[in-house]
C-alpha cells in the first residue's frame, strides 16, 4: 500500500462533502498539473490519503481511500487529464496543522514542507504514521 495525500480549498471541496459521498466516493478531478496527475496515475485501489484543508486552515483532517484507479476527468474532454475516486475513511480526532508538520524534525523532507502548492502528492509510510499519530488515529 502506498500513502498520499490530496490538497483541497474546504470552501470548495471539504471534508464533510467528501464524506456525504460515501462509500460510492468522488471523483478527485480537475487536477491541471503534470506532477499531481502522473501521482494519480501511480495509484491504486485500497491505497491512503490525507484529506488536507488548504488556504485559511492548512490541516489535515481525515483519511481517505482510493475507491477507483486513474480515468479520464469527466471534467474535461482533454485526454491528458486523468483523475481517481476517493471515498472519506476516517476523521482525524484533531486535525494536524501545517505548522505542527513544519516544527516536527521528522518530517522535514515531506513534500507538504517543501512543495507546498503540489495539490496530490506522496507521503511515506514513516510520515503517514507520524501524521496518523499526531491526528489520534491509529
Amino acid at each position: 500500500m502506498r500513502y498520499w495525500l490530496f490538497k483541497s480549498e474546504p470552501s470548495v471541496w471539504g471534508w464533510d462533502d467528501q464524506v456525504a459521498k460515501g462509500a460510492a466516493g468522488e471523483e478527485w478531478d480537475g487536477v491541471r498539473n503534470y506532477q499531481a496527475r502522473n501521482f494519480m496515475r501511480e495509484m491504486k485501489f485500497g491505497d491512503r490519503g490525507f484529506f488536507y484543508h488548504s488556504q485559511k486552515e492548512k490541516a489535515v483532517v481525515g483519511v481517505v481511500e482510493i475507491c477507483a484507479e486513474a480515468h479520464p476527468d469527466s471534467t474535461t474532454d482533454d485526454d491528458r487529464w486523468d483523475c481517481v475516486d476517493i471515498k472519506a475513511v476516517k476523521p482525524f480526532k484533531s486535525p494536524v496543522t501545517l505548522d505542527m508538520i513544519k516544527t516536527d524534525p521528522q518530517l522535514a523532507e515531506m513534500i507538504l514542507v517543501k512543495n507546498s502548492r503540489l495539490s496530490v502528492q506522496p507521503v511515506t509510510e514513516n510520515e503517514w504514521n507520524i501524521i496518523c499519530s499526531l491526528g489520534g488515529i491509529a
